[in-house]
């Protein structure tokens, strides 16, 4: 029975775990009642204060919008989550190579960093219309304008990352006669993700930001654009429905990257 006794896990070695899970679920369970909260109160204040439709629709006649045929909301909101999605993916994949690439090369990083600093402070909006001009309108542009605000937050956060590795680990990688591939694998890329994952997290937000700019600039697809057609006939609901799908599409986005970032990073290895 001794024995036996010796075998069983003490109690306080699972504790830790337990009670980090615990905390999870406690904090996202308030995270949902603050946003039910809002959306109840909101619609109280509507039919208690007697708010206009025009003004503030309330949620329910939000949601009475979605089976209407004009709006389209299906195709609509397709577009413009190809815009988001599209840009976002093509920030990543391009970020994270330029990245790699100044890192090997100092000389590079001097010739074309401060390049990218410099049209980086273009406002987005101004850069649009030359946009459109180069590549018409539709879908590529849009994805165009998407990928050029959220590229530059992760190549910044993923060049840091990859100076962040210890320089005596490289050292040792190269002296094993490791490639430059193996040492971006097997070293840099492992201690670098987690600063990736931070820019990823700043590029989701403004993923959003980019595919709106560019159909209302010139579109005739997408959410974006569908506003700018109900504005004119003061479609207020219209217009709070297609805003409530675009912050859907950005907090799918954001929490897919939180999901992937727990995948391949251990808690204790975020950037918070």
């Amino acid at each position: 029975m001794a024995e036996a006794q010796r075998t069983l896990p003490a109690p306080a070695a699972l504790g830790p775990s337990a009670d980090r899970r615990e905390a999870a679920w406690r904090r996202y369970a308030v995270i949902v009642a603050v946003h039910v909260a809002v959306i109840l109160l909101w619609q109280l204040a509507v039919d208690l204060i007697g708010i206009r439709s025009f003004i503030l629709p309330s949620p329910l006649a939000m949601l009475r919008t979605l089976p209407l045929a004009s709006y389209a909301w299906g195709s609509n909101t397709l577009v413009t989550a190809t815009e988001i999605f599209g840009g976002f993916a093509l920030a990543v994949a391009v970020g994270v190579a330029l990245a790699l690439l100044f890192s090997w090369s100092r000389l590079l990083t001097l010739l074309v960093f401060p390049l990218f600093v410099t049209l980086n402070m273009i406002p987005k909006v101004a850069l649009g219309p030359l946009i459109i001009v180069w590549l018409s309108y539709g879908i590529g542009p849009n994805i165009l304008i998407t990928f050029s605000l959220c590229f530059f937050p992760i190549l910044l956060t993923m060049s840091r990352g990859l100076r962040e590795v210890e320089p005596e680990l490289l050292d040792l990688v190269r002296s094993l006669k490791g490639s430059r591939w193996q040492l971006f694998a097997k070293i840099q890329l492992p201690g670098a993700l987690p600063y990736l994952f931070s820019g990823m997290k700043v590029a989701a937000i403004l993923a959003v930001a980019g595919a709106v700019v560019g159909e209302f600039i010139a579109s005739d697809r997408g959410l974006g654009y569908l506003m700018i057609q109900v504005q004119t006939s003061l479609d207020t609901a219209g217009m709070f429905m297609a805003v409530a799908l675009l912050a859907g599409l950005g907090i799918g986005l954001y929490l897919a990257v939180l999901l992937l970032e727990r995948l391949m990073i251990v808690q204790d290895a975020r950037v918070e």
